[in-house]
């Protein structure tokens, strides 16, 4: 209970207590004396009524911890998302090329074209009635936009893939964690602490080592294409930095919730968008006349490029879901650092599946960028630790 005012009490002296007198204000022996007593704010209320002093909890609520574990449950499930989406999808690409795929655009259609399938999931999981919609006026601009640039960065990448060797592609892919930080850092306000310019610097270094070793190490890939696939290929990763970035700012200003229903309708429409640019590009170069051929032709059978075709559509949809998902938990800087750990595996597949050439360069390459991703790592680590140190505080 906290403290009131003084209640005062005042008793009169009157001097000599067998000599009873009248005592008057203004007389000095008559003085007051004021006796401060303190007094409760519910003094005035029966005890019976009258509150206990609130006690500073200790512990953390189990539905606090209930909470966390679900968050990082997600967090973990997406992450799996993106490192076997873009781990298949781009083997699958390679592979497409390899076996007598020559059409850049429907390489390029494939990378978007299943987006209708998130559909079956979108209706199937509920809305929260709680979350409000943006107005049409705000929201489809942004989808028509992020299709266009899907469209353009997934063509771009269609180009690497078949001008590079797949491990030569995937680790020049990884400049885009160094897009991303400059990207995150004027969209999104992320901090760039000195571990975070120390993995963009990395990570920037593997790339430009791999941009001077022109040997191309692949007998099928013509070596005077080398140089146009590196330079698209870093566009295409500096393009998709900026789409996350993009994203992520869609959902912190736009959208304002982080619901996996909101993650699949984003990743569907803008999806869409861009498989319609780029189907209208199929039919606009021509290439879309030589499909039959391919078919008929292709080495492992037309099976086998049915199945190619699919599975690359649906890994690029996985990756794309668990990428989505975690920006919008997270950050964009974080989804490229997830997606950036896909270096390690997609070159040693290369080198099983396809007897891409490892040389000394790609290695330390592959090493530098590594060390660039621990770097970023170490730094979510130091900040979800003070993270939880000011809400223990706080509790």
């Amino acid at each position: 209970m906290q403290m009131a005012e003084a209640l005062e009490i005042q008793l009169p002296n009157r001097g000599n207590p067998s000599q009873p007198q009248e005592a008057s204000p203004a007389s000095p022996s008559a003085k007051d004396h004021v006796i401060a007593l303190p007094q409760h704010d519910d003094a005035t209320l029966p005890p019976s009524q009258w509150q206990p002093l609130p006690q500073k909890s200790v512990s953390i609520s189990l539905s606090s911890i209930l909470k966390r574990w679900k968050w990082w449950i997600v967090v973990l499930l997406d992450v799996v998302s993106v490192l076997a989406g873009q781990t298949a999808a781009t083997l699958l690409g390679r592979f497409y090329f390899n076996e007598g795929g020559n059409s850049l655009w429907m390489e390029t259609v494939i990378q978007s074209a299943g987006a209708p399938l998130l559909l079956i999931p979108l209706l199937l999981i509920p809305r929260k009635p709680s979350v409000a919609r943006p107005p049409l006026r705000k929201i489809v601009p942004i989808y028509i936009g992020l299709g266009f640039l899907i469209a353009g960065d997934n063509l771009m990448y269609s180009y690497g893939l078949l001008y590079l060797p797949v491990s030569t592609y995937s680790l020049i892919c990884a400049s885009q964690l160094g897009f991303n930080a400059i990207f995150s850092y004027f969209f999104n306000k992320q901090k760039f602490t000195a571990l975070i310019f120390n993995s963009v610097v990395l990570l920037t270094f593997s790339a430009a080592l791999l941009g001077v070793n022109s040997d191309s190490g692949d007998s099928n890939i013509p070596k005077d294409k080398y140089p146009l696939g590196f330079v698209l290929t870093v566009g295409a990763s500096a393009a998709f930095s900026l789409i996350v970035s993009l994203m992520q700012l869609t959902f912190d200003v736009v959208i304002k919730a982080q619901t996996f229903s909101w993650v699949l309708e984003l990743q569907m429409y803008c999806n869409f968008i861009a498989c319609l640019v780029t189907v209208a590009g199929l039919f606009i170069s021509g290439e879309w006349k030589g499909i039959t051929a391919e078919f008929e032709g292709y080495k492992t059978g037309k099976t086998s490029y049915i199945l190619t075709l699919i599975g690359t559509a649906v890994g690029w949809q996985v990756f794309s879901i668990g990428l989505v998902g975690l920006l919008a938990l997270v950050s964009s800087l974080f989804a490229n650092v997830i997606s950036t750990l896909a270096l390690p595996l997609v070159p040693v597949f290369a080198v099983i599946f396809f007897h891409d050439g490892m040389n000394g360069v790609k290695v330390v390459a592959m090493l530098i960028a590594i060390w660039g991703f621990l770097s970023y790592m170490y730094q979510h680590y130091l900040d979800d630790s003070k993270a939880k140190k000011v809400e223990e505080d706080s509790t």
